[in-house]
């Protein structure tokens, strides 16, 4: 589960990767510090997909590339399947993260403009010394998987190749070294509309596939609801709320998430239809939040960092942190004005 001091938030069956309270700072200049994740928890499961949905700065890539332990987070601790991978370093670190890949926003520039596809594709297993029987059979069966014609693209180079076949040469590259984790940094952002569909439906199949977990990491409200088991909503590296993806438009309670919601074409007649279990927040205004720039992660605000944009604030969110609380099942908001349904 996601959020902060949610020992009680546990799920029923042990989670495949855990985060505990990670923090993620970076020094700039002599005095000042990004506070990019402030105590972030994370527990998924086996099979699970969870959405980190935010808006650019608030801490989504950074909180992906800190599990990876790139960098390793500034405090808290990262466990995947038992291990505990935050104080591991050189050759322990590579290989016991190695069930973990990484697939980025950027497929172009995430892949080594020099290397032919097949040699990108299986990198990963050859700096690990596979001594497999057949290799370019394991290569061609993986570009096939991903929906990419090995006799087509097998020797071509990125330059050579389009922006969605360069996202299915990262996620062969990805696969071929039998994760148990997925984390998807923006991966369909950079792609046309039409390829981002294509590379959303291959991310289902291949989850399903390959019985992989998958963190799912993006700014847009739609594509994280329509591929996430659960959303976890991140503001200034804080986490604002957890539910289930399928009560997304209908039962979201934090108003941060509500102007998101509102921000999507036919969001705004969601978030202003009278919904009894949003409490107040169904007659606030979630273009409120739009009125204000995005507060400097270097000097976030005090209590509730969403406090300078929301409708709802008071003193209280200004003086006192709000913590997660559960509002129904599998439902977490940390809000203070918000009422449980």
């Amino acid at each position: 589960m996601a959020g902060s001091g949610n020992a009680h938030m546990r799920p029923e069956h042990g989670p495949l990767l855990s985060v505990d309270d990670m923090v993620v700072e970076f020094p700039v200049g002599r005095r000042q510090v990004v506070h990019a994740v402030s105590g972030l928890n994370i527990d998924l499961l086996p099979g699970e997909t969870l959405g980190i949905l935010g808006e650019s700065g608030c801490g989504k890539s950074s909180a992906g590339r800190a599990i990876m332990q790139e960098p390793a987070p500034t405090s808290g601790g990262v466990r995947l399947a038992g291990t505990e991978l935050t104080g591991l370093k050189g050759r322990s670190l590579r290989r016991d993260r190695a069930k973990m890949q990484m697939i980025m926003q950027d497929p172009v520039s995430s892949l080594n403009p020099r290397r032919k596809v097949h040699d990108l594709v299986s990198e990963g297993l050859r700096i690990w010394g596979y001594d497999g029987d057949d290799l370019d059979g394991a290569i061609r069966e993986t570009l096939t998987a991903v929906g990419l014609d090995p006799d087509t693209v097998w020797d071509r180079r990125a330059h050579e190749l389009s922006g969605g076949q360069c996202q299915r040469v990262c996620i062969a590259r990805a696969l071929m070294m039998n994760p148990d984790v997925l984390i998807c940094d923006e991966p369909v952002s950079a792609l046309d509309v039409s390829v981002q569909a294509q590379i959303l439906n291959l991310l289902e199949r291949t989850k399903e596939t390959y019985d992989l977990s998958m963190i799912f990491i993006a700014h847009d409200v739609s594509v994280v609801k329509n591929i996430s088991d659960r959303v976890m909503v991140l503001y200034l590296g804080k986490t604002c709320e957890v539910l289930p993806s399928t009560d997304m438009q209908t039962r979201a309670l934090h108003p941060y998430t509500r102007t998101l919601i509102a921000s999507i074409p036919g969001g705004e007649e969601v978030v202003a239809a009278d919904d009894p279990v949003a409490g107040p927040v169904a007659d606030a205004k979630p273009q409120a939040a739009t009125m204000t720039e995005l507060p400097s992660p270097l000097n976030p605000p005090s209590g509730c960092r969403f406090r300078t944009r929301c409708a709802l604030a008071t003193d209280r969110c200004a003086a006192e942190e709000p913590q997660l609380r559960e509002v129904g099942p599998g439902h977490f908001i940390a809000c203070h004005e918000v009422a449980a349904g």
